[in-house]
């Protein structure tokens, strides 16, 4: 079941209680990631990865993610030409890949989301205020699709939500 704009704010606005209660960072992102699945539907996997000080992205919230593939990606780096997450961390753009087979960024990786089911991606990335990059916000598919007009407003929200929790230093 997809949510209202209102739902959105909803969650929106409890992290924002959260970031102002010093809730633990982890928390907090996998509010925004379950918001961002249930906005976008059944069978949607969302993940937020936050790029650390080398800037490498590295896991910050994907609870429906196995295991094996966080530690696949993790320690990604940012480039134009590799996946959705890294591509929207290294441009500071959305990017977006409705189908991983026929998406030359995905040609090294393609078999890992692919091995899980799903079957393309798009990625929102986090900005700081003055727009640099701290991560990003990816959904993954089981269909063939890109994302609605309100997914994109409502992942949008989320984003500054994570954008906010990650520049916090209470929220560590």
């Amino acid at each position: 079941m997809r949510t209202s704009p209102h739902d959105t704010q909803d969650a929106y606005d409890r992290a924002l209680r959260m970031i102002g209660d010093a809730r633990p960072r982890l928390e907090i992102l996998t509010h925004l990631v379950t918001a961002a699945e249930v906005t976008a539907g059944p069978g949607t996997v969302a993940s937020i990865l936050v790029l650390d000080e080398d800037g490498l992205l590295r896991n910050g919230a994907s609870p429906n993610l196995p295991s094996d593939y966080l530690d696949a990606i993790d320690r990604l780096k940012p480039a134009p030409n590799v996946g959705t997450c890294a591509a929207a961390a290294a441009t500071g753009e959305v990017v977006i890949t409705p189908d991983f087979q026929e998406d030359g960024k995905w040609a090294e990786l393609r078999h890992l989301p692919l091995a899980l089911g799903f079957i393309g991606a798009w990625s929102m990335p986090i900005k700081a205020e003055n727009g640099r990059v701290l991560g990003t916000l990816g959904t993954y598919y089981r269909e063939r699709r890109e994302p609605t007009p309100s997914e994109r407003e409502a992942v949008k929200v989320l984003a500054h939500a994570a954008a906010l929790a990650l520049a916090n230093p209470c929220c560590r």
